[in-house]
Formats: structure tokens, sequence, C-alpha cells
């Protein structure tokens, strides 16, 4: 009897030891698991800024899940070459061929119509919106824009999308914030974007835009092409320090557009600007961060506000402004040149792609 009980008492004992260790086991993993999970330099980043997904390939918002995206002529372009895209092709060229149009019209409205497919492909898979861009020969022209802009939302409304889950994207030229002010006061959000300078930041803050993308690593490749110098410290990066600096006047200021920093080379760049209202950033980039464990600390804290209204900036300042700011005419510039080519190539692709009979040949 004694043995038997000893028995079963040392049976106890070892079951629960070994209970215990597995339990213990099992909480150390999970422990561990959610730690890498959320540890990581994006997860942490989120918390602090809305991060924005900086493409039109469908697989990588699928993988990283932002709230929101943007597209630009070159995303679209750079998409509509992968074979994937046959299907939302030849989707969006027949439905420009029942609408009645031949040659030109038709490959521009096709491009057009492809432009918001993507779109929507893309708000399948965000919670959020989607910028969609105004064709960028229409930078200088405010009439044309608003029409064009008005076009892309009638096609989405074709598709039931709601307004609100789309951002109308225009270059940050006089013409094109005007066009903008035009836009919101009809209910319209629009993100200003080939974004460089205060200047440009100050007119679309009086035009009362939803958003503004003032861009960074384009900011930094000029200094460094002129200023012959190959690294700068990320405390005296001049795009980082541009986009701290529309930050700080639109906060100090009472300004409600929204700061989205954009166009980055690094991920110092984007964690410099941790705290920023959006970030948008391409998949590689959200890759690496997903990957990296550093402690992300907000860098961008907004300023309890004056409720000073700055005066109100005039076509002839705003344009003397940009004259005088070598760096942001340049680039302003480059970028819709950019934008146009862009758009060209994809208008080249489309026509090797058709033939008479209408057939792709992808």
């Amino acid at each position: 009897m004694f043995v038997h009980s000893a028995l079963k008492k040392c049976s106890k004992l070892l079951f629960f030891i070994y209970s215990y260790a597995i339990s213990n086991e099992i909480e150390n993993s999970c422990s561990i698991k959610f730690k890498t999970m959320t540890d990581s330099a994006l997860s942490q980043l989120k918390k602090l800024t809305t991060i924005v997904a900086d493409s039109s390939d469908l697989s990588a918002i699928e993988q990283f899940r932002p709230l929101d995206a943007t597209t630009n002529p070159s995303l679209i372009t750079a998409a509509a070459s992968q074979e994937n895209s046959r299907e939302l092709i030849e989707a969006a060229y027949d439905q420009a061929k029942a609408e009645g149009l031949t040659h030109d019209a038709l490959i521009e409205r096709t491009i057009d119509i492809l432009t918001v497919k993507f779109g929507v492909e893309i708000l399948k898979l965000i919670e959020g919106r989607v910028s969609t861009e105004v064709d960028a020969s229409l930078s200088y022209n405010t009439e044309a824009t608003i029409a064009k802009a008005k076009e892309l939302l009638a096609l989405y409304a074709g598709y039931g999308v709601d307004q609100n889950r789309i951002l109308i994207k225009i270059a940050s030229t006089w013409e094109g914030i005007q066009a903008a002010k035009a836009l919101e006061a009809e209910g319209i959000h629009c993100n200003l974007t080939l974004l460089f300078g205060l200047h440009q930041a100050q007119a679309c803050a009086d035009a009362q835009v939803t958003l503004i993308s003032p861009f960074v690593g384009r900011i930094l490749d000029w200094y460094k092409k002129a200023e012959n110098v190959d690294h700068y410290p990320i405390d005296k990066d001049p795009g980082v320090l541009s986009v701290k600096a529309i930050f700080d006047y639109y906060k100090s200021h009472g300004v409600k557009t929204e700061v989205m920093g954009a166009s980055f080379r690094s991920t110092a760049q984007v964690l410099a600007l941790a705290g920023c209202d959006l970030l948008t950033v391409a998949p590689n980039l959200l890759a690496q961060l997903q990957e990296d464990p550093s402690n992300v600390e907000a860098q961008l804290i907004a300023a309890p506000s004056s409720h000073e209204t700055a005066p109100e900036l005039l076509e002839h300042d705003f344009k003397t402004a940009l004259e005088r700011d070598l760096m942001a005419s340049q680039l302003l510039q480059a970028g819709i040149d950019g934008f146009i080519k862009a758009r060209d190539q994809l208008n080249t692709l489309l026509r090797q792609s058709f033939g008479e009979n209408a057939e792709l040949k992808l």
C-alpha cells in the first residue's frame, strides 16, 4: 500500500511538472511570436502615423494591408506591363470601345479607365482611400484639370465606389492648386503632389485641400547633385527638413490639410518623419521596416496652434517664390515631365497591344 501510494504521488508530481513545463513553453513561444509581430519598426510606426502604400502592385498591397494607397502614372504603367494585368487592360479597352471612340481618343480613354480599374482593385484590399492622378499634361490648365477629375470620379461611380474613398491627385502648380480649390468647394477631395517647398504648401493651405504630398527623396537627390555631397546625416537631410518645416507650419497655424511625406530613399528617412499625419512608402521599404527591430519614437509632434491666420498667397507671389526656388521649380517641372512620359509609354504599350481587330497581343 505504501509503495502504491508513493508511486501515485510521484506520478502526480511528475504530471504537474510536465504540465507546467509544457504550459510555460507554450506561453514563452506565444510571447516571443507576439513580440516579433508587434515590435517591428513598421508596427510601431503604424501607431504613430498612417502608413500608405506607394504602389499599384496589388500583391504588395495585399501583403502589407495599408490603410490607404497612392498611385501615379509611372506606377500604373509599371503595373500595366505585368502579365497579370491582361484582364484589366482588355476590360478597359472594351469599355472605351463600347463608348464609340476610335484612334487617339480610344487609347486615351482606355488609359483613364485602366487607371480607375486599378484603383477599384486596390480599394478591395484596403479600408481607406486611393489617390488617382489627373493627366499631368493638364497641370497648367485649371479648367481641364477640373473636368478630368470629374471624369475619373464618374468612372469610379460607375463601379459603385463612394466618392469619399477617392483622392484626386494633382500637381502643385498654381493652376493645379486652383483646380483643387474649386473641386474641394464641391466636396471632391484632393491630394496635391510634386510639392517641394513651403510656398506650394501655403497655397494648398489657402485652397483648403484635403491632403498634400511633400517629397523627401527627390529633394535629397537634388541637393546631393547640386552640392556634390555623397551623404547627409539624417538630421540634416534637406528632404526630411523640408517636410518637418511644412508640418510645423501647418500645425502652428491650425491648417487642417493633412501632410503625407512621400518619395523616400531609405527607411531612415521614413523613421525620421514618424509622427507625420501620413507617410506613403514603397513596398521594398515597407518590407525592410517589417524586418527592422529598432525602437521607433515620434519625431514630429504637433505644436499648439497659435490660431494666427497666415496672409493668403497671391498668384504673383507664388510664382515669384517658385521661380526663385531653383530646387522646387526644377523638380516640379521634372516631375510633371516624368509623369507625362510615363503616360506616353502606357499609350505606346496599348497601341502595340491591340491590332486592327482589337485583339490583345500582350
